[in-house]
């Protein structure tokens, strides 16, 4: 499967964006997909995941109650909303599919990243 990640722009410190991961060549049904992102310098870091149905979602600590993962299979897509944004979620963002639903940065596909930039 081939995804392709969107969405990221330059942002001021407090508002909302949502980031979309669209899959091509296959069906992202059969998939767990999950969202990382990474500074430079700095190890890619998982932000969320959900799995192939939609009816299992797992965030990080530091993204429960700001960020929300969802998915819609008709539309092979899934989207990361992240809410009252701070200049720290400055990063590149990457979505990545795998037909586990791993919470680290085993998957097997990813997709080639969205810069989100965010000022104070």
């Amino acid at each position: 499967v081939q995804l392709q990640a969107s969405g990221g722009g330059s942002v001021q410190a407090g508002e909302t964006l949502t980031l979309s991961c669209a899959a091509t060549g296959r069906t992202l049904s059969g998939y767990a997909v999950g969202w990382f992102r990474q500074v430079p310098g700095k190890s890619r870091e998982f932000i969320a995941a959900i799995n192939l149905s939609g009816t299992d979602t797992r965030y990080a600590d530091f993204a429960k109650g700001r960020i929300t993962i969802s998915r819609d299979n008709n539309k092979n897509t899934v989207w990361l909303q992240m809410n009252n944004l701070e200049p720290e979620d400055t990063a590149i963002y990457y979505c990545a599919a795998d037909q586990a639903f791993p919470l680290t940065v085993q998957y097997d596909y990813w997709g080639q990243g969205t810069q989100v930039t965010v000022s104070s």
